[in-house]
């Protein structure tokens, strides 16, 4: 590991060893121990438990950021000809099929989402090899994947997320960006706890909430108590 700097260290010792934090605390002490030059993503990693390996403890779904994410979400929209207004009115970064679908195979993915309708997903099968490890492959339960093209890509550039638990049982997003006051930052971090809680498989049993933490890019992970989320 590398020699840490002087506001690395400023910035440790701003958190209390081995304290939990309440969301509220967390989400103002976020700012605080960020010592990058740019704007920052504030990122919410949670622990489940749960075992991701049995299809009845799989955890994934979507849910809409009160205050968005900060970020440029840049959209492609691979829909029919009739569709190509709708989805350009809606903010669609890329508007097109066939010529996108080429494209992709040729390799370009400088895209953060794509949004499809089910008649096209025959075409898009093809590109799962490239499209899959990289997150971008379209799925009806994220709801990129709709006949609705125009109001998908208005839920997405205003906030909407999607999100899965990982094999080794954590949720991984963004929740903002550190120029966010303390209040955006909660709200966010708190509707998706809310959405992750309500999303609770039957199969799991014990603790379901094991650990959140919250952080931004480069900064210590702040401990949040689970118990100032709950209920």
């Amino acid at each position: 590991m590398g020699k840490i700097t002087k506001n690395q260290k400023l910035a440790i010792e701003k958190i209390e060893n081995g304290k939990f934090y309440t969301l509220k605390e967390a989400s103002g002490l976020v700012k605080e121990i960020t010592t990058t030059k740019f704007d920052a993503s504030v990122d919410i990693d949670v622990r489940l438990g749960v075992d991701p390996r049995k299809a009845n403890q799989m955890v994934r779904g979507v849910v809409s950021l009160p205050h968005g994410t900060g970020k440029q979400i840049r959209v492609l929209a691979l829909c029919t000809p009739e569709k190509e207004a709708e989805a350009k009115e809606a903010g669609a970064d890329f508007v097109g099929l066939d010529e996108f679908i080429d494209k992709i195979k040729g390799g370009w993915t400088d895209i953060d989402i794509i949004i499809t309708m089910p008649a096209i997903m025959g075409k898009i099968g093809a590109l799962g090899r490239i499209l899959g490890p990289r997150g971008l492959m379209p799925n009806p339960k994220s709801g990129t994947v709709t006949n609705d093209i125009g109001q998908a890509i208005k839920e997405v550039k205003q906030g909407k997320i999607d999100f899965k638990v990982d094999k080794t049982g954590i949720v991984h997003t963004s929740v903002g960006k550190v120029s966010f006051e303390p209040e955006k930052i909660f709200d966010n971090a708190k509707e998706f706890i809310s959405s992750l809680i309500k999303l609770k498989p039957t199969a799991a049993k014990g603790t379901y909430i094991k650990s959140i933490y919250l952080s931004s890019t480069m900064s210590p992970g702040i401990k949040v108590d689970p118990k100032s989320v709950e209920g």
